[in-house]
């Protein structure tokens, strides 16, 4: 069986503080877009044993470390699972704040769930989720939240941007969350962005903020010039996305785009 993990951007991204356990605590807004990897799996005779295939974007690490992996490993702990050849085609780039590792990992999950008729629920596929990764719990339910303590709670919100464009650019630089998260002085909030959001769009590029965007930029100047340059070409809104180095611009028409070095991957989320 077949399924498509898509992405998601971030619509404003605050770090409150820095918790006990090393972790931080955040609030954002998560927004599933339609750029999408692509499993497949298959089972095999024999059980307890997952072999990956992975085409499109080279994924580095071994293949013990992939996401699927581990949420393949986590469910076979509890349920006598079949031997796996798991296909995974990976266009969603890594490293640009875009959750692509996570949301394979989600919906594999799900698709192990309905295969092999678990018969887990939201909330149980989320509790596996959230062992795998902070904001992996999301792509269970894949619709827009207000994502808070370390990413891994989130809460359905009334958010709708299928009548725009939502372009986004990948720049060929990949970002390590944890030294993105080193750069960060958190700091708490007098309006949460649930309630800045119902603001008009237009109104956002002051008041809807991502954190890692200060100190990213600062380290990496084309960053901030790729943003002023979605600004420049019409866009509503735009911002990074999560620790970067992703930027996306939400647009009344479809965007032109011109200017961008050729090497950037350009993807745009079409409206209904």
């Amino acid at each position: 069986m077949i399924s498509f993990p898509n992405a998601k951007i971030n619509i404003g991204l605050n770090v409150l503080e820095k918790r006990a356990d090393g972790y931080h605590n955040i609030e954002s807004i998560f927004y599933p877009v339609k750029w999408c990897d692509a499993i497949e799996v298959i089972s095999e005779e024999g059980n307890g044993n997952i072999n990956i295939s992975a085409l499109g974007i080279s994924i580095p690490g071994s293949p013990e470390s992939n996401l699927c992996v581990k949420a393949y490993h986590l469910l076979s702990a509890k349920y006598k699972l079949p031997s796996l050849q798991l296909w995974l085609l990976k266009c969603i780039p890594m490293g640009a704040g875009l959750g692509g590792g996570s949301a394979d990992a989600a919906f594999f999950l799900k698709l192990a769930n309905n295969v092999f008729q678990l018969k887990l629920n939201v909330d149980e596929l989320k509790l596996y989720a959230a062992q795998i990764g902070s904001d992996c719990s999301f792509f269970i339910e894949n619709k827009p939240a207000l994502v808070t303590g370390t990413g891994n709670i989130s809460s359905p919100i009334s958010l709708d941007l299928s009548n725009y464009y939502i372009a986004i650019i990948y720049p060929q630089i990949h970002m390590d969350t944890k030294n993105a998260y080193s750069l960060i002085k958190p700091h708490k909030r007098l309006n949460s962005l649930s309630d800045l959001i119902q603001a008009p769009i237009s109104t956002w590029k002051e008041t809807v903020i991502n954190d890692f965007e200060e100190p990213i930029f600062k380290a990496n100047p084309q960053l901030a010039e790729l943003k002023n340059s979605l600004y420049q070409q019409g866009a509503q809104y735009a911002s990074m996305t999560g620790s970067g180095s992703a930027l996306y611009g939400i647009f009344d028409k479809n965007p032109q785009l011109t200017n961008l070095p050729s090497s950037h991957k350009i993807w745009i989320n079409l409206p209904k």
